[in-house]
């Protein structure tokens, strides 16, 4: 009996060692089955990233062609801008007049360099006007310059039928000019770069005066600089509320 109930139990042991074995082979397949999903998983993860990443680039790509088209475009409206701004210049007929040339000298190691420096208005005759300076070795060239140089400076002049609207005083420098309003008729009295500015700038009758300086660039500076602060009655009126005989008292 002794030997069958040791046969027995040992058969048990076996039979719980072979259960234990198949429990942890279904353990480890368990674990194995896992990894494998968790891979899989993150199989996915990553190709679901990949694809952000080609959208996020396709999307960088879409907006570059963007800001292209959008340089492109801003390209096409400045040349169109500028071909309508030159349109208009040739349209505009500009007249331009000599001011002053002086001959100029710098002193340098090996003597001197003689230039001339030139002083020039350019106007439309109807409240456009502009002055500038060009300096070189010939006078014509000089000439040339002066009128470019106008031609980036012109400024609107506000006008009343043949005159100004009002008296203005302008300074620059030493220069010191002084502008008065004047009846149909009276012409425009004035001389040396005042007159080829008033004349320029389309005013007819107007009484001027140039105190201090007699230097023609400080006398057009200034001249420029008086066109410049003469203001419009009717804005003015409007926005001191009262009517335009009572503004200039």
């Amino acid at each position: 009996m002794a030997d069958e109930e040791l046969k027995v139990e040992e058969g048990n042991k076996v039979e719980e060692g072979k259960k234990e074995e198949q429990e942890t082979r279904e353990e480890m397949q368990k674990e194995q089955k896992e990894q494998e999903k968790e891979q899989k998983e993150r199989e996915k993860e990553q190709k679901e990233q990949e694809k952000e990443q080609k959208e996020q680039e396709k999307e960088q790509k879409e907006q570059e062609k963007e800001q292209k088209e959008q340089e492109k475009e801003k390209k096409e409206k400045q040349e169109e801008d500028e071909k309508l701004e030159e349109e208009e210049e040739e349209e505009i007929e500009l007249k331009d007049q000599v001011i002053s040339i002086r001959r100029v000298t710098k002193v340098v190691k090996g003597g001197k360099n003689l230039s001339f420096s030139a002083l020039a208005a350019v106007g439309s005759g109807n409240g456009l006007v502009g002055i500038g300076k060009g300096k070189a070795r010939e006078v014509p060239q000089a000439i040339r310059k002066a009128v470019e140089d106008a031609k980036k400076k012109l400024i609107k002049v506000i006008l009343a039928d043949t005159t100004i609207p009002h008296f203005i005083k302008g300074e620059a420098g030493g220069g010191v000019v002084i502008l008065r309003p004047a009846s149909k008729g009276t012409g425009v009295i004035a001389g040396g770069a005042v007159r080829v500015i008033m004349e320029l700038a389309g005013i007819k009758d107007i009484l001027t005066k140039s105190i201090r300086s007699n230097n023609p660039v400080s006398v057009a500076n200034a001249t420029m600089d008086a066109l410049k602060k003469l203001r419009n009655p009717e804005e003015v009126s409007e926005k001191r509320g009262k009517t335009k005989e009572m503004i200039w008292q």
